[in-house]
């Protein structure tokens, strides 16, 4: 089995999650930019980062020979500081030269609050204005609905988002549908105690179809699971799908919407 991990924060994980998820199967890993487990306090601290993201991480994955992206943003989490923001967000252009860098995420909402919005819609016309995809974390802490639809409102209402370049992550039985409906492509994320389970994932699969869905793990410093995709196939398997049904929900779809990229690529080649 061959699969894609398209969401997992490998900068909180070991050198044996690497391993292990290369002996499971998976051919490419993607790191959106998120929280630190506390809030920075500067720009140089986040340069730092960006820097770990595109620099320190893709050579600890290249010893297991696994190929690893990063996407790049201020976390929702830490949008509370305009100024810092404002700040950061001005840096970022220069690192979206980066071969191993896909695009704008994982930008979005946290507790729905006036100045998250202020910075999510500042990321959105950074993505829009440098012609790169965008990854959006949906909230959990405040009501994941309301969180939903503000940011599906205000994608939609920016002239220049194209909706087949946006995943909006997250979702759940609730979110799914309106995610779908509006043309964006939706990611169900895997965790132990939250967000989503196998089981979950799968019937979400079936009542909403396999098209415009990728699974990930968003796998970070808390309880998460680096091999929740591939554990999922088993849940898969167990309903009666075949192979060709888990390597289009693991593999093929997340590789669709990646190649969207051009510096997606696996091996020597670019994909799509």
């Amino acid at each position: 089995m061959r699969y894609i991990e398209p969401h997992g924060h490998m900068v909180s994980r070991t050198t044996d999650d690497y391993q292990a998820m290369v002996t499971a199967g998976c051919v490419a890993v993607c790191e959106p930019a998120f929280w630190a487990g506390f809030d920075r306090g500067s720009v140089d601290g986040f340069r730092d980062y960006y820097r770990q993201l595109t620099e320190y991480e893709p050579a600890r994955a290249a010893k297991f020979m696994l190929p690893h992206f990063s996407w790049l943003c201020l976390n929702p989490k830490e949008s509370e500081d305009l100024g810092l923001a404002r700040d950061v967000l001005a840096i970022i252009p220069e690192f979206l030269p980066r071969p191993n860098v896909l695009g704008i995420g994982e930008i979005g909402l946290n507790r729905n609050t006036r100045n998250e919005m202020t910075v999510l819609e500042q990321h959105v016309e950074l993505a829009v204005s440098h012609d790169q995809l965008i990854l959006v974390h949906t909230p959990h802490l405040e009501d994941k609905l309301k969180g939903t639809q503000l940011i599906l409102d205000l994608l939609g209402s920016h002239r220049g988002v194209k909706p087949e370049r946006v995943i909006i992550d997250h979702v759940e039985e609730h979110t799914i549908q309106r995610v779908l409906d509006r043309g964006f492509w939706a990611g169900i994320t895997l965790y132990p105690d939250s967000k989503s389970s196998p089981p979950r994932a799968v019937d979400m699969l079936e009542i909403c179809g396999r098209e415009r869905i990728w699974l990930n793990s968003a796998c970070d410093w808390g309880v998460s699971d680096p091999l929740a995709v591939p554990k999922t196939a088993i849940e898969m398997r167990r309903r009666g799908y075949g192979a060709e049904f888990v390597d289009a929900v693991l593999y093929a779809n997340p590789l669709r919407f990646l190649s969207q990229c051009p510096k997606f690529r696996l091996g020597d080649a670019p994909v799509g």
